[in-house]
């Protein structure tokens, strides 16, 4: 590769696929989203039960050994918890949400369905502080009491919930925030928290709230020589939006994003030219679950 091009990522197969369930609307408004999402966000509509269903038999002729389903928030289509539990029969399954909307009644389901079939779903509830006070200001008033409650329900349901946190602390910090994290989880009964930290992505609603990637924020020729670009979400995954078939998750506005209208389709390579590419350069697989890609039975 000459230097100065932009490198390319060329997928080797296709492990994992997102869905775009709710397109990008959420009950919440975080200052530090890194998509646009937001209770009045239409740009993206909901994808219906008969197209997911149809992307999970086309993506079981490809290979695909797992399933993300985010948005937006998932738990406001009505359709979401059919949709997950169509999803099981094809493979390990996770859900971002905000935990703030969660109900019995879905969870009761949905724990019946993951224990009559042979694979796992895990749910990744986002909470961005170890209190309302550090929470609150990022997320919305109230925030982390409603989402406490979700992790609670969770809880008694028998899931165990991975606890999403955005880095917003200093670095020096990180030790005490983690220990406030896991004791504030602790004290509502789950007893053996898991915790997922995540660097901040400075593009959507965070581009405001701080400050965008600069243009020396993005990988050189010289940066790709001898990289490992299966440590990339691009390399093997794929998002579904009611448009299409889009490169990850975290580029899904933007319009070059858009690869195909079949996963064959968008199995083509991709310039890693944005700031976004840049952090998952630094970071890795961000988006992914390894203890689900590892395998495609049930977690321990």
């Amino acid at each position: 590769m000459p230097v100065g091009d932009t490198p390319q990522v060329d997928p080797s197969h296709l492990d994992a696929l997102w869905f775009q369930v709710a397109g990008l609307r959420c009950n919440l408004a975080c200052n530090h989203c890194f998509v646009s999402c937001h209770p009045k966000n239409d740009s993206f509509g909901f994808l219906s039960l008969e197209e997911v269903e149809l992307r999970l038999r086309e993506a079981a002729t490809l290979g695909v050994k797992e399933f993300y389903f985010t948005g937006g928030e998932p738990f406001l289509h009505p359709q979401i918890v059919p949709m997950l539990i169509a999803a099981l029969a094809y493979g390990p399954v996770t859900v971002l949400t905000n935990g703030t909307v969660l109900k019995p009644d879905w969870l009761r389901q949905l724990r019946e369905a993951e224990e009559q079939g042979i694979y796992s779903l895990e749910f990744r509830v986002s909470i961005d502080g170890f209190s309302p006070e550090t929470n609150d200001p990022i997320r919305g008033e109230g925030t982390f009491e409603r989402a406490m409650r979700g992790v609670g329900l969770l809880v008694e349901h028998d899931f165990l919930p991975i606890i999403t946190a955005v880095r917003t602390w200093p670095d020096d910090e990180e030790t005490e925030v983690v220990a406030r994290f896991a004791q504030v989880l602790r004290d509502i009964g789950y007893a053996r928290p898991r915790i997922k930290l995540l660097p901040t992505l400075r593009l959507g609603a965070e581009e405001s709230r701080s400050c965008g990637y600069g243009e020396h924020d993005r990988i050189t020729a010289e940066m790709w020589e001898g990289f490992d670009a299966t440590k990339l979400v691009c390399e093997q995954s794929r998002v579904v939006s009611d448009r299409g078939v889009h490169v990850c998750p975290i580029l899904v506005e933007s319009p070059d994003s858009l690869l195909g209208q079949t996963l064959a389709e968008s199995l083509r390579p991709f310039s890693v030219s944005h700031g976004a590419c840049f952090t998952c350069y630094q970071f890795g697989s961000i988006c992914a679950n390894p203890s689900t890609a590892a395998g495609s039975g049930k977690s321990p």
